[in-house]
């Protein structure tokens, strides 16, 4: 990249005629120039101090040392030779730093990317304080009632960093072994022994932090014994679970910082014994036999009618609803004594479920719990409860999980749950769209750890007078400005022909503000026609009232005239991690693989 650089490209016209486009490569942008030449003193170069000024002072690299910015000037000089520019200078010129030798820095996103790349939350408070990245279904490798089951969907989300995996345990047809599949459905199983397996081999080399493996149990008791056996030879001291002597005084749930390098199993708990082999459920028989009765909805594609929020809570069933009646981390001592001992001591994390009304329902006084709900109860029960819910989700733990007609392995917007404290919203990671973008963008933040703390105001004490309500226009606390540059890499990254067959590809870029609904916003640039390196040099402001909670979405995409834009790229940077200054944005393709040259040049800045 220089400010020289003159390439061609050609494409061949109808008749065989063929024209050449002329295509310049990038030079720096005026606002560039000028902030340079402030840290300069009016000068051509910079030295290594002028640099470290302008990256503490205009790029808000406040930790810098001068040790850092040295490191940053060998960069440089790399980046130099590596431009065949000259190199025999004398040494004191070598260490002095261009213009062009800036523009070609911050290019480089691992160098100057737009947020920190390390762990920076407090993991030592408890689970509930935290975002969690979670799978539904992970052992689907696509569609949900036909595709198979497989550990490959469950390693490649274990290395994208999500934290938390989904596993239906379905008794074989001999009823003497267990599989992993998603029941009532075209779906061909795989051995639970396979998946328990890839969770301890992968399950952290993306994060230290701890790996939730979330069941659905349709077991008999014989076979939950069995599984509790093979957990605990396969993960040995990785497996985490309290004595039942700690259950019964617990009165948070463990941290992310206590629980590094270890799997923890969250489960409803195994039912009583009845002496009736059948019992009726919201006006259905449902053979009992020692087969537990959660999830069914979802196994079966169905789910409990829109109509009231009381039926699906009600249902033991539930979609994906591993929802059960043992108290604190389910060691209610009878329950304790009359089903499986084994199985049941090694879930730590449970769930409650209790009667009445739904704003009993989500009572925060007592015993730890956790709740699975549907994105369809989620979004009812938020329109008249929505201050219960977060609450509820201070203490503890609510996973909401996309309804059952997304057979597809659609996803529905993950700020529906956020915005309420929900823990785990679980997604379809092999599915493809703007949902799964969104979801990719916001466990970037605290180093891609998998785990996000909650913003303060969903953990502050909620009274009449100082709710939080996501729904309410509240005054705008900080406004962000964006101005868009530049992009790069395309040229590198896909063929001549790749967008238009006989043309450079005409590039825009949508940006925009998911949040709480008042602060949702979407605009773009103008079009650049028939360039490799788009020059947008357009700033746009986005005012934010909850920040905390915003994510920037930005994509690239090709103007088509006859049809349908075509796709250029894509990321989502959580607003409250953003870096100021200039800083290089890398884009990612549609399943949110980072491409190897694309890259957008970008500033920052909060009013």
């Amino acid at each position: 990249m220089g400010n020289k650089m003159v390439t061609y490209n050609k494409y061949k016209r109808v008749l065989f005629f063929i024209k050449k486009y002329k295509v310049t490569e990038l030079v720096p942008p005026e606002d560039l120039r000028e902030i340079f030449s402030e840290f300069a003193g009016g000068g051509s170069y910079m030295s290594t101090e002028q640099l470290h000024r302008f990256l503490v002072e205009h790029q808000g690299e406040e930790n810098f040392t001068l040790l850092d910015t040295e490191k940053i000037v060998d960069k440089i000089l790399q980046l130099r030779r590596t431009q065949q520019e000259t190199v025999h200078v004398d040494q004191h010129r070598e260490r002095k730093i261009a213009l062009d030798d800036i523009f070609r820095f911050l290019f480089l996103d691992d160098f100057n990317g737009p947020s920190k790349t390390e762990v920076n939350h407090d993991m030592s408070a408890p689970l509930s304080h935290y975002f969690i990245y979670t799978g539904h279904n992970s052992f689907l490798t696509g569609n949900q009632l036909s595709s198979d089951c497989s550990e490959e969907p469950i390693i490649k989300a274990l290395q994208q960093g999500v934290r938390v995996i989904e596993l239906d345990l379905w008794p074989t047809s001999s009823k003497e072994d267990i599989k992993v599949d998603h029941g009532w459905t075209l779906t061909n199983p795989v051995s639970p022994i396979k998946c328990l397996e890839s969770i301890k081999k992968y399950g952290f080399v993306a994060s230290q932090y701890p790996v939730i493996i979330t069941i659905e149990d349709h077991l008999t008791e014989e076979l939950r014994a069995k599984f509790a056996e093979m957990a605990t030879q396969i993960f040995g001291e990785m497996l985490y679970y309290p004595q039942p002597a700690e259950c019964l005084t617990l009165t948070e749930f463990p941290s992310p910082e206590s629980l590094k390098n270890r799997v923890i199993i969250s489960t409803k708990p195994p039912k009583e014994h009845f002496k009736s082999n059948r019992i009726k459920d919201n006006g259905n028989y449902h053979a009992l036999d020692g087969i537990s009765e959660s999830s069914e909805e979802e196994s079966s594609g169905k789910e409990s009618p829109d109509s009231t929020v009381e039926v699906e809570i009600n249902s033991a069933n539930g979609s994906d609803s591993d929802e059960g009646d043992a108290g604190k981390y389910g060691c209610h001592r009878r329950l304790f004594q009359e089903c499986s001992p084994d199985y049941k001591s090694i879930i730590t994390i449970q769930n409650k479920k209790l009667k009445g009304s739904l704003k009993d329902k989500l009572k925060t006084d007592g015993e730890l719990r956790r709740l699975s709900w549907s994105e369809t109860t989620l979004e009812k029960a938020s329109e008249s409860h929505g201050t219960d819910i977060i609450r509820f989700t201070q203490k503890n733990i609510l996973r909401v999980y996309p309804r059952a007609t997304r057979v597809k392995s659609t996803n529905f917007k993950p700020h529906l749950g956020w915005m309420y404290g929900a823990q785990m919203v679980a997604f379809n990671m092999q599915g493809l769209g703007k949902s799964l973008w969104l979801m990719q963008g916001m466990f970037r933040a605290n180093g891609g750890c998998g785990y996000v703390k909650k913003p303060e105001i969903l953990m502050q004490k909620l009274q009449c007078d100082n709710e939080f309500d996501p729904t309410r226009i509240m005054p705008v606390k900080k406004t962000l400005k964006v101005k868009i540059y530049m992009g790069h890499g395309w040229s590198l990254d896909f063929s001549p022909t790749h967008f238009d067959m006989f043309s450079p590809p005409d590039f825009y870029t949508k940006i925009g503000i998911v949040g709480i609904p008042a602060d949702i916003a979407r605009k773009k640039t103008k079009v650049i026609m028939d360039n490799w390196f788009p020059v947008w040099n357009e700033e746009f402001e986005f005012p934010l009232t909850v920040p905390e909670l915003a994510l920037l979405q930005i994509q690239v995409r090709d103007k088509d005239q006859g049809g349908k834009d075509d796709f250029a790229g894509q990321t989502c940077l959580p607003v409250s991690e953003i870096k100021l200054g200039f800083r290089s944005i890398p884009l990612y393709n549609e399943k949110g693989e980072q491409f190897k040259s694309v890259k957008l040049l970008m500033r920052f800045q909060f009013e």
